[in-house]
């Protein structure tokens, strides 16, 4: 006879603990399930919903160390919990395993970078290899209110209504971000960070869903964009991204148009509301009340 499943127990408890809301789920409406769905925990911690069915039914004891890491970042867990779910299945961590890669939360723009951006007079902005916007011009919030610290291209493009009515061929320029995003991440698609950005997006968007399973990769090249602007109006652009060295994987991205054309008087034309007290880049940081002031435009029908 099979003993406790102890394991099992205790996996169902933090589950039913996690406030969906803190692992970015969007919940509407009333939820029969306290805390996480199975599914759900399975999405975010990069396994299936079924080999997590097993774990909580005491069905498969013993997973991997890996397994039980994810789950404890899903949880929420500290070292001393995560401590004990690894003794819960009889699984330590080699003491000569690689430590874990931990990007930091806070990463530091070149100083050269942030000056060349505040004085360049294009669109530009400094992302990281998880496309998270590091450091902005005004130019290029004024092309689009996402391209400011705090946010994550990735996350706008599927989940701002208003990032997706800036292009035309919107479905086309997803596929191309999501083949770029795999070439940026490399094989570091379990890192806890990216666990959870990829998570979140495949349990909101069905078109990240279906894309992200293609495995689709793409150089992180530059290349032409189209956009339809609220204010500017139609815009063809070229997009640069140029690696910073010794960054741990951050772009330099300017967009710019080709000279005399209508799409460069356009651009001209964003920037006296792109001008700020300081004249400079912003800073590295969290966005403030970034959501509130996206635009609000619909796209005719």
């Amino acid at each position: 006879m099979p003993g406790p499943n102890t394991l099992g127990e205790y996996l169902r408890a933090r589950r039913e603990l996690v406030d969906p809301a803190t692992v970015g789920l969007r919940v509407a409406g009333v939820r029969r399930t306290p805390g996480l769905r199975r599914e759900e925990v399975a999405t975010l911690a990069g396994i299936s919903a079924d080999y997590y069915l097993r774990l909580e039914q005491g069905r498969d004891r013993h997973p991997s160390p890996p397994v039980l890491e994810s789950l404890a970042r899903v949880f929420g867990l500290d070292p001393t919990a995560t401590g004990y779910l690894l003794s819960l299945a009889g699984a330590t961590q080699a003491p000569s395993a690689r430590p874990r890669s931990r990007p930091s939360r806070q990463e530091t723009v070149p100083a050269a970078i942030r000056q060349l951006i505040a004085v360049v007079n294009l669109p530009a902005f400094v992302e990281s290899r998880m496309f998270d916007v590091l450091a902005a011009n005004p130019r290029a919030t004024a092309l689009s209110p996402s391209m400011r610290p705090g946010e994550n291209r990735l996350r706008s493009m599927f989940l701002d209504p208003a990032e997706r009515d800036l292009y035309p061929d919107w479905r086309k320029a997803i596929g191309g971000m999501i083949a770029s995003f795999r070439a940026s991440i490399g094989p570091d698609a379990d890192d806890p960070r990216i666990a959870q950005l990829v998570g979140e997006l495949s349990l909101a968007s069905e078109p990240f869903r279906k894309l992200w399973a293609r495995h689709d990769v793409r150089n992180l090249a530059g290349g032409a964009v189209t956009m339809d602007h609220p204010e500017a109006g139609p815009l063809e652009l070229w997009r640069e991204k140029l690696p910073i060295g010794d960054s741990g994987g951050q772009l330099l991205v300017m967009y710019h148009a080709e000279p005399g054309s209508e799409s460069a008087a356009a651009l001209e034309r964003l920037a006296p509301a792109a001008a700020s007290p300081t004249g400079g880049a912003t800073a590295s940081g969290p966005a403030v009340g970034g959501a509130s002031r996206r635009r609000a435009r619909r796209r005719p029908q």
